[in-house]
């Protein structure tokens, strides 16, 4: 039987190290997401992403995540108002990234870059027009289904 996923190529080899991030699309009343720009001195930087950060050891994906909003943006959520939504999986060349994407619609506080990147809140049908890392591009046509 026949998948339609295309042929049966063998999947690339990692470089070994597995990086997991943790992500969030920050969805306002008016359903625009916050994308953050990558600040120069970063890697990839001048490139558009959803905000968040490295997972540490012992940490989950949502507490990262509460910890990096406070940290990147001023903000508070909690682990109740962050719901997984999907996840990006991309091999880099020294690196594999493993990012799940939480959505979320409550929060306190007020957005502020705290960390010198630029802040964007952008319409789910407008996220092409922003570029980004390779590992958050497929991320784009399904939240902009989902929203």
């Amino acid at each position: 039987m026949s998948g339609g996923c295309g042929p049966d190529i063998p999947a690339p080899v990692s470089p070994g190290r597995v990086v997991l991030v943790s992500a969030v699309a920050l969805i306002d009343a008016d359903g625009r997401v916050l994308l953050a720009q990558r600040p120069p001195g970063k890697s990839l930087a001048g490139l558009w992403e959803f905000p968040g950060g490295k997972v540490e050891p012992g940490e989950t994906p949502e507490a990262a995540l509460i910890r990096e909003l406070h940290e990147e943006l001023g903000i508070e959520t909690w682990h109740s108002c962050l719901a997984p939504l999907t996840f990006a999986s991309h091999s880099y060349p020294d690196f594999h990234l493993l990012m799940p994407l939480f959505a979320c619609r409550r929060w306190g506080g007020i957005v502020t870059p705290r960390e010198g990147q630029g802040l964007a809140w952008v319409r789910a049908a407008e996220l092409k027009n922003y570029a980004m890392p390779p590992a958050d591009e497929p991320l784009i046509p399904i939240l902009r289904d989902w929203l």
